[in-house]
């Protein structure tokens, strides 16, 4: 039996806004894994970008987004609704869930944490990556299907392999017709792409899949701009379990790490 493909929205972005908290997504949202879902790298964006609207204040930022994955993210209309966990003057939870069909697909839970200036005792320990002029470019569309991976443009560090790799990431495309989202909506909307920038196994037939069931994303530094850098490590466990473990990157340097555990089944 095969699924019915979903009726897409047709334009040059990733979702079309249908008021009230209502979405549907184009072709450029398309995931890798099946024709008639979501990646979850834009719906990942979506869901930060609604986060950032909720009940917007001055004084505090996101550090940290952590996403659940439910299930299948069907591709088409949707629904965002967002809520407050745990109110707080200097630290609030606050909570983005994406449904399609009365089902939800996403969960993303963020800490929104008070600002100051402690720019005296400011260090990173994680390492640059070289920048996008000194990378290569990559064709990511020739290892993986789909709308988003076809979307993207990519650059590739010397050194990589299967399990490792460093790749640069940016997108023209906007996150919806309304073109008005953050860079940091916009970047959160590419840091999924980590757990196919350096698969320890090409995927297709005969081979293994690979999808996470989660993505964690803490951030010690605001990012900008229009490029992601990815500095990734992928392990596979001996009992059916992986790990995708990636330091994240602006042009200006790294910024924060994301993890994602994956679930490996023989194709």
């Amino acid at each position: 039996m095969t699924t019915a493909l979903p009726e897409l929205a047709d334009g040059d972005f990733y979702y079309e806004s249908l008021g009230g908290g209502r979405f549907r997504s184009t072709i450029h949202a398309q995931g890798a894994w099946n024709p008639h879902e979501q990646h979850m790298a834009p719906a990942s964006g979506i869901l930060a970008d609604a986060l950032l609207r909720h009940e917007p204040r001055d004084d505090v930022r996101l550090a940290r987004i952590s996403y659940e994955i439910l299930g299948l993210i069907p591709g088409g209309e949707f629904q965002i609704t967002t809520s407050t966990l745990r109110p707080g003057k200097t630290i609030e939870l606050i909570q983005a869930e994406l449904s399609s069909a009365g089902r939800v697909a996403i969960r993303a839970a963020a800490w929104r944490m008070i600002t100051s200036d402690t720019s005296a005792v400011a260090a990173v320990e994680d390492e640059p990556m070289p920048a996008p002029d000194e990378c290569k470019p990559w064709d990511g569309a020739s290892v993986w299907p789909g709308g988003y991976i076809r979307s993207l443009e990519m650059r590739l560090a010397e050194g990589h392999r299967p399990g490792s790799g460093k790749v640069w990431i940016r997108t023209a495309h906007p996150l919806t017709d309304g073109a008005d989202s953050t860079d940091l909506a916009r970047l959160m909307g590419l840091v999924d792409t980590a757990n196919g920038i350096a698969a320890r196994v090409p995927p297709g037939e005969n081979s293994y899949i690979f999808p996470n069931v989660d993505l964690q994303i803490h951030m010690y530094r605001a990012p900008s701009g229009e490029w992601l850098g990815l500095d990734n490590k992928v392990s596979f466990g001996a009992d059916g379990i992986g790990l995708t473990s990636t330091v994240l990157h602006d042009v200006h340097g790294p910024f924060g790490r994301a993890e994602q555990i994956l679930t490996l089944r023989k194709s």
